[in-house]
């Protein structure tokens, strides 16, 4: 899946994003082999050829500032705590814009006492769960993504 194969806005990462966002909105409320196709092929259950619903909700992404190429950290108050800011380098993509302004939600796993991450390989993956920590994001700020492995984020 190079852009999309149902989005063509001329920005790569946004189309990829939308297919995301469109394959989470299938589960919750074929062009190449690459890891986004994967992934969201086994979020919506076809790597399997069953094509059903297999508990998974999620595509973690990481995006690449387009300026440099380094990984992107996302910053929020904790809804618990806003005096506890957290950050993270994975998102769960909410929802995109016609204008490719989207809202992501930092993605972090619970026993990562790590609350800034110097880089995403420093940051646990291992239970990524939803914070409910959202920001918005201009898409094309960015210049890559990469997909994670489908998960259920919604334990």
């Amino acid at each position: 899946m190079g852009c999309g194969k149902d989005h063509r806005s001329g920005n790569c990462v946004c189309d990829v994003l939308k297919e995301i966002e469109d394959a989470q909105q299938d589960v919750v409320e074929n062009c190449c082999s690459t890891s986004c196709e994967k992934s969201i092929n086994d979020l919506l259950g076809e790597s399997d050829g069953g094509g059903g619903n297999n508990g998974l909700d999620t595509v973690p992404v990481i995006l690449y500032c387009g300026d440099g190429c380094e990984p992107f950290k996302g910053y929020g108050a904790n809804p618990n705590d806003v005096s506890n800011m957290t950050s993270s380098f994975y998102f769960r993509v909410k929802k995109i814009d016609e204008n490719c302004c989207a809202v992501v939600e930092l993605l972090r796993d619970p026993h990562d006492d790590n609350e800034s991450p110097h880089d995403p390989i420093h940051q646990y993956t291992k239970h990524l769960c939803a914070t409910g920590i959202c920001i918005t994001v201009d898409l094309d700020c960015f210049c890559h993504v990469t997909c994670l492995p489908a998960i259920n984020a919604f334990r």
